[in-house]
């Protein structure tokens, strides 16, 4: 049975027991998530050793890291230490975006590495490997794409991104709205070329039904790939884009119906003031599936620092509802990210990722800054580095200049808090 038939039957899996253990979550509020599609744990029995995590209403917002090889660069090594740095900077799941070198070799190493749940978006190997037998993307084969889904459900992967909701419509709405970046999307990139050459319906789409029958076989989740995702601030909130949202919304209905797990993927390049009424608009014609958003980027000009302007629209939309961001590192849009930029784009979405919790009250939220706050007054060096989400880089900064003070070389012996305790803990005559 999945995840969600066992709870229809009001059976405590060992995921979701360890996700309420470490959420501190009642059980049955667990278990009712399921059933309702409202939270999802991806966990394929096949990757044995998986540490589940939950997404979704009411838990803390989770943080995902792409790595994977490329065309141009392609090392099994460096992409391990890529999983070890992600996991150890903190990421709850890791999605494997290969598209260079042995695919398959290199997906099942990352797998038998991670104790972290793991995606992949399989339409990028069933498109290498028709390039390599037809000569083309365009001529890849219905089956073709079913088998590569088949492979990476034996190996364990736990969610597989999908591009189902790319349709003749949503292309068709492309086309008449017009962009500046038009499609941005790999997955979507290949898809839309397989229609519009074979004039065709999406397989994906399709033959959605026989997807479902692979992700009941196997459990593992469904992530409604965002094909037609805005890449630029000038297409943000398009009719391409909310098209293929409402399409999204019906493929998620037909996945609950099926005791397949779900959740959407969203934007993308975002201004600030569409973030939170993107959110909202998932919620409401996806019925209330759980959000992971790409980002969201709020303006075009980061290059080099996109996990600053990716965190500060992740937190806006993780504040507004979302339960899942994916985060995005220095590198992006301009090269294949190595294992420091990895470092550096999981760590700025959990900061993103945190601060949304703070907002939308989940359990432990505050009481971690609390802390944070005391030992600050205390001036408890070796505390306040401790709660930090990176204590290394947090006890190299404060050492970086010594100080004969105990406090830190910024203020020294005019630190506020030190004057203000020295004078406000005497007693009053």
């Amino acid at each position: 049975m999945t995840q969600i038939e066992l709870a229809k039957n009001g059976i405590i899996s060992p995921q979701a027991k360890h996700v309420s253990e470490k959420e501190g979550a009642k059980i049955d509020s667990i278990l009712q998530g399921l059933i309702e599609g409202t939270i999802v744990i991806p966990a394929n029995p096949n990757h044995k050793n998986l540490i589940p995590y939950g997404i979704g209403k009411r838990l803390k917002t989770k943080v995902n890291a792409n790595i994977g090889t490329s065309s141009d660069f392609c090392n099994l090594d460096t992409e391990l230490k890529k999983v070890r740095a992600a996991i150890d900077s903190g990421s709850d799941t890791i999605m494997d975006l290969s598209t260079g070198g042995d695919i398959s070799a290199i997906r099942r190493a990352i797998i038998a590495c991670s104790t972290v749940p793991i995606g992949t978006v399989p339409i990028y190997q069933a498109g290498i490997e028709a390039i390599a037998k037809h000569g083309t993307i365009v001529n890849m084969t219905t089956d073709e794409i079913f088998a590569v889904i088949e492979e990476q459900a034996k190996d364990g992967v736990d969610f597989m991104t999908v591009h189902c909701s790319v349709t003749q419509t949503s292309v068709a709405r492309l086309k008449s709205q017009g962009r500046t970046t038009g499609i941005v999307s790999r997955g979507g990139a290949f898809i839309t070329g397989w229609m519009l050459h074979n004039e065709e319906e999406n397989p994906l789409y399709q033959y959605y039904d026989h997807l479902l029958d692979l992700a009941y076989k196997y459990d593992f989740a469904l992530s409604l790939g965002d094909g037609l995702r805005p890449g630029s601030i000038a297409d943000a909130s398009d009719r391409a884009q909310i098209e293929e949202l409402i399409i999204q919304g019906e493929l998620v209905k037909r996945a609950r119906e099926a005791s397949v797990q779900v959740f959407v993927e969203g934007p993308g390049h975002l201004p600030l003031d569409q973030i939170a009424s993107n959110v909202q608009l998932e919620k409401s014609l996806c019925h209330e599936a759980p959000f992971y958003v790409l980002g969201p980027l709020v303006t075009d000009v980061g290059a080099g620092y996109d996990h600053i302007t990716g965190a500060i629209g992740g937190a806006i939309a993780a504040a507004a509802g979302a339960d899942f961001l994916c985060y995005v590192t220095p590198a992006e849009h301009l090269s294949l990210p190595d294992t420091e930029d990895v470092k550096q784009g999981v760590i700025a979405s959990r900061i993103a990722a945190h601060a949304g919790d703070i907002v939308k009250g989940i359990k432990g939220a505050k009481k971690w800054d609390g802390k944070m706050s005391r030992a600050r007054k205390n001036l408890d060096w070796a505390t306040q580095a401790k709660l930090s989400l990176d204590p290394d880089l947090s006890q190299q900064v404060h050492s970086k200049i010594p100080t004969s003070e105990k406090t830190c070389s910024m203020c020294g012996k005019y630190c506020a808090m030190a004057i203000v305790e020295k004078y406000l803990g005497k007693p009053t005559h």
